[in-house]
């Protein structure tokens, strides 16, 4: 995921914005959540299969980690390079997930969809790092601020907040991905901005390029953040940085986004919805704070983890209103089966402590 941060000080201005949205008017109290697993290093990503078999990435610690019913947590793969894993998904045994290799500065540089066969040898199915430096689909997209001035541009803080302008510029972090029955997977990649398919054979193809998140610069959040009065009153564009996908009903994908980094400080997150064979993406909800996870039940609610709302949201049928499914500290990933909503939470611990992520279950 690449991060353009503007200084921590708009943290405090999103402060006031932020608290209507991430305390919303609840409904049906969730069930309390049952613990299935613990001391997990980064859990970003959860899968279950048909049995109730959890797949849990555990990103920072490079593993992925099975988690049968009633037992303790199992690597099933573990980087050799002490790359990220993630992007776990499960379609009837088959286990598809995402690897993230980074230079020493933390920047993904190469990046891969990978599968494990049934006799558990893991295999690459597409380079994504390689399809990105090839098309770069959000290469035509103007990050920052449009329509500055290149006096103003001058005085803009590159070195807190990166360039005033840049295009989309050739990365890739492939965050999760989703499983179909004819074989294809679906890629939400938060460096490419880009929601992708790949076909059993391996072949790559862009759905949607997910918009930026549009920010007004107003005089107090210049102030804070050391941004030049030139700027206030333009509209600052964030990368989007799509973060989950999942299938919602025929021939359609709902995709969350985080906003990038202003989104790490704001609630610039959102779901969209995006055709199956490619198309323009269409909001469903904003003003998500940090949206990671996302999955949708069977009578087509959906549930979005907020990261940094510190709750799992539900977001009823048919409607656009968020409201809270339960309180969670850090939640990442969500996956809705008949047996309850699966979570994961507490996914970042404090530096140099023993990791505290946990899969849990709110039980039906």
């Amino acid at each position: 995921m690449r991060r353009t941060r503007i200084v921590a000080a708009t943290a405090t201005l999103a402060l006031a914005a932020t608290t209507a949205v991430l305390v919303p008017a609840s409904q049906a109290a969730a069930p309390k959540p049952k613990t299935l697993a613990k001391n997990l290093v980064a859990p970003l990503s959860v899968a279950i299969d048909d049995d109730g078999t959890a797949y849990v990435t555990q990103n920072f610690a490079g593993t992925l980690s099975r988690v049968a019913p009633g037992k303790k947590p199992k690597t099933v793969y573990a980087s050799k390079g002490g790359n990220e894993v993630g992007g776990v998904s499960v379609f009837h045994g088959k286990v598809v997930f995402t690897e993230t290799k980074s230079d020493a500065q933390g920047n993904p540089k190469k990046s891969w969809v990978k599968w494990i066969t049934p006799s558990g040898k893991v295999k690459t199915l597409a380079n994504v790092r390689k399809y990105e430096n090839k098309k770069n689909p959000d290469g035509d997209v103007m990050y920052g601020v449009r329509g500055i001035t290149d006096e103003c541009a001058a005085q803009w803080p590159t070195e807190e907040a990166g360039p005033a302008t840049h295009p989309g510029i050739p990365d890739s972090h492939p965050y999760s991905t989703y499983q179909v029955d004819e074989g294809t997977v679906f890629v939400a990649d938060a460096g490419m901005n880009a929601v992708l398919s790949i076909s059993p054979k391996g072949k790559i193809r862009t759905l949607a390029v997910l918009p930026p998140a549009a920010v007004k610069i107003t005089a107090p959040l210049a102030a804070g953040a050391g941004i030049p009065d030139c700027a206030v009153g333009l509209t600052y564009y964030s990368e989007p940085v799509p973060t989950d996908v999942q299938k919602a009903g025929k021939g359609k994908l709902l995709v969350t986004t985080e906003g990038g980094g202003l989104g790490e400080m704001m609630p610039l997150g959102g779901v969209y919805r995006v055709p199956m064979k490619g198309g323009k993406a269409k909001q469903v909800a904003g003003g998500l704070f940090a949206p990671t996870g996302l999955a949708v039940a069977a009578n087509g609610d959906v549930y979005v983890a907020q990261l940094f709302g510190g709750e799992i949201s539900r977001i009823k049928h048919g409607t656009k209103k968020v409201r809270t499914y339960a309180k969670a500290k850090l939640p990442a990933a969500v996956e809705w089966t008949p047996d309850g909503l699966y979570a994961t939470t507490k996914v970042l611990g404090p530096e140099g402590k023993p990791p505290t992520g946990k899969l849990v279950r709110f039980g039906r």
